[in-house]
């Protein structure tokens, strides 16, 4: 940005909801809570806010940003729902399940907010302050999560304030997000593809379909190798500090990221150590995630050792997570 804003906080509210309305309207930028992370709001339809939203986060402009809605019928007025993509809205929204679907006709999000593309990811959260925030707005709202492009992912008010503070005009604090891990992205454009594991399980998603998915990004055609939805880049959900996956012991000098209750060999060793469930529990480690990845990389370690996780259920969004956080 050219010059530091005030960043106001507030607590989410009747008047805090109000004043959200008022600054998306004129153009500015609003962290707020989702069930699944804080996202950073800009109004959809304004080019000219959607391009402050890139800059506030440094985040590259081909990678395109989700619409938040507040209903399916919202949703119908941006894109093209085939039987599929209706099936899984009606099973699952609102909630965490991002739609990638073609655009309507008439779609009236600013093409820059699509990186040019003819198609448009549509999510409905269920979260009373989103989606009090989307009732008194009125039109689409892009929301990526409320971070520094490629940082890690804020579930606390003070996550956005660190990474924003002096970027954005307004923080609606609504305490800790209780997913604490993105939206599941599935692509309906044909035969549906999961292109992010996330918030919601690739098994419920299966259920409802009656099939299996598949799980091949690359296979959906994309314009000059841009990415067809948010969270597709390598390097991604990044710490400072390199991590060391699947790790079973600790190095000198490293913290550690544990997963249920059987240490790892030298924990005593570890500059800190957080557990994300140590009951093994992968909802409550997807809540914990970003939290502790954040407090670990604040410890100074020459590096975060990360215990195995388990690959079923959230496990799959998890390991992705971590996998983008460890890219070079």
């Amino acid at each position: 940005m050219t010059a530091p804003v005030v960043t106001r906080v507030s607590k989410a509210d009747a008047a805090s909801v109000a004043d959200a309305a008022r600054v998306l309207a004129a153009g500015g930028l609003v962290a707020f809570p989702t069930e699944t992370v804080y996202g950073l709001g800009a109004d959809a339809t304004d080019g000219r806010a959607v391009a402050r939203l890139y800059q506030a986060k440094g985040r590259p402009a081909f990678n395109p940003l989700i619409a938040h809605v507040i209903d399916p019928k919202a949703a119908q007025a941006l894109a093209r729902f085939d039987a599929d993509a209706a099936r899984l809205a009606a099973a699952f929204w609102p909630g965490p399940l991002t739609l990638v679907l073609a655009k309507a006709a008439r779609c009236p999000v600013a093409e820059l907010a699509t990186a040019g593309l003819d198609t448009i990811a549509v999510r409905v959260p269920d979260h009373k302050v989103a989606r009090a925030i989307l009732a008194a707005f009125g039109k689409p709202v892009v929301a990526p999560s409320a971070n520094r492009s490629g940082h890690l992912s804020p579930t606390r008010a003070e996550h956005v304030l660190a990474d924003l503070g002096g970027r954005i005009d307004l923080i609606v604090d609504g305490g800790a997000t209780p997913v604490g891990i993105e939206s599941t992205i599935i692509a309906c454009l044909g035969e549906p593809v999961l292109l992010r594991p996330g918030g919601l399980t690739r098994a419920a998603i299966e259920r409802t379909l009656g099939r299996k998915l598949a799980y091949t990004p690359s296979a959906i055609p994309r314009a000059d190798d841009a990415p067809l939805a948010p969270g597709m880049l390598a390097t991604h959900y990044a710490p400072r500090t390199r991590l060391r996956l699947n790790a079973h012991h600790v190095k000198p000098g490293e913290a550690l990221l544990a997963f249920g209750s059987t240490p790892a060999e030298g924990v005593k060793r570890a500059k800190k150590v957080l557990n994300l469930s140590a009951r093994g529990d992968l909802i409550e480690a997807a809540a914990n995630l970003f939290s502790h990845l954040r407090a670990l990389d604040a410890a100074g370690a020459g590096a975060i050792a990360v215990m195995p996780i388990p690959g079923e259920g959230l496990g799959e969004a998890i390991n992705d997570r971590l996998a983008r956080a460890a890219a070079p």
